[in-house]
């Protein structure tokens, strides 16, 4: 395989024109087709790409890379689609409406081992997120001893359309589809949890998705992690803190194209002895640039020309993550029993 990395992209909504943006400022890979059903009765005038209605009719086009930013009940099968086909994948979070669709995935991309499929948990490129684990590993601090975090909005339906809030369409709601991600860097940070306790509603939005998700985890090594997922926070809100041994972490705010979640910044605040009085030696980092979207494209193209294997996003990271939400969905017993949530850790 030679650059540039002929990509198509199947969806083509926000997060699919900025997809295409990055792919097309790499040189190491080019754009040449695109799909989305709005194309049927509004065509993508665009010279320098094949414009398709239908996701399937980008497989009839040459490509090495099929990038898939569909809805929740479509990208499973579009993945699976896209390896059989001899495709490379990069799918976007979640990967699918359940645990199910990404168990699928996975016993497909085992039988093409040749193929590699990556997922966007585009946080993990975020500096604060990769200064946080640096700090973490370096073991300066000791141990994780807890996590809290809070990532909120103020509704689950996105600005292209409602579908994130339609049960049949989304498979969840705030928590499967923002929560994953505060849930992914959680794991990132501390590893798997064996214990999960939470509360679940959808009491304001009255959709069949829930509006707030409340959890919380522990793990075999004592780590304990609580998150509020919601779509009832008026002001956005991304919050995480790490409690080491000798430090605390605050990641406060997250970069994003909306730019409503404040300003990036890490926090490190070492432990005080003694009494209340005297002040904190800490310290504040700021972060002004986004880009996560560019390094987590390069590092799938570097990835795909070299051989190497995909480091982050993985499906194991996808099937883990899927678990770890739709534990959190089960554990709530009127959840459960409201949705018919089967335990996720059953096959």
């Amino acid at each position: 395989m030679k650059p540039p990395l002929r990509v198509g992209v199947a969806g083509y909504g926000v997060v699919g024109r900025r997809r295409r943006q990055v792919v097309d400022a790499n040189p190491l890979m080019k754009t040449v087709a695109v799909s989305d059903i709005t194309f049927a009765d509004a065509p993508l005038e665009d010279s320098a790409v094949y414009v398709e209605s239908s996701w399937e009719r980008l497989l009839d086009h040459e490509l090495d890379v099929l990038i898939v930013s569909l809805p929740n009940h479509i990208a499973p099968d579009a993945t699976i689609a896209g390896l059989e086909h001899g495709l490379h994948v990069f799918c976007e979070k979640p990967p699918g409406r359940s645990v199910a669709d990404i168990r699928r995935v996975r016993a497909v991309e085992q039988a093409h081992p040749g193929q590699r499929l990556k997922y966007g948990f585009n946080h993990r490129y975020h500096d604060s997120v990769i200064e946080t684990k640096r700090i973490i590993e370096s073991g300066r601090y000791g141990r994780v001893i807890n996590v809290r975090g809070v990532y909120g909005k103020s509704s689950i339906i996105p600005f292209s359309g409602g579908w994130r809030s339609e049960r049949t369409v989304a498979g969840g709601g705030i928590l499967l589809d923002q929560g994953i991600h505060m849930l992914d860097m959680i794991r990132y940070f501390c590893g798997d949890f064996d214990e999960v306790q939470s509360f679940v509603s959808n009491g304001y939005w009255k959709h069949d998705v829930e509006d707030n998700a409340y959890a919380l985890m522990r793990s075999r090594h004592g780590v304990v992690a609580m998150i509020h997922s919601t779509a009832t926070q008026w002001r956005h809100t991304f919050r995480l803190e790490v409690t080491l041994e000798e430090a605390l972490l605050e990641l406060t705010g997250i970069l994003s194209g909306s730019k409503s979640y404040g300003e990036e910044r890490l926090t490190v605040v070492p432990r005080k002895d003694g009494s209340a009085v005297g002040a904190h030696e800490e310290t504040t980092t700021q972060y002004l640039d986004d880009h996560s979207w560019k390094d987590e494209i390069e590092e799938f193209a570097d990835v795909l020309l070299t051989g190497a294997p995909v480091l982050h996003g993985t499906s194991y990271d996808a099937e883990r993550v899927m678990e770890l939400v739709f534990r959190i969905y089960h554990a709530d017993s009127r959840w459960r029993e409201a949705y018919d949530i089967p335990d996720p850790r059953v096959p």
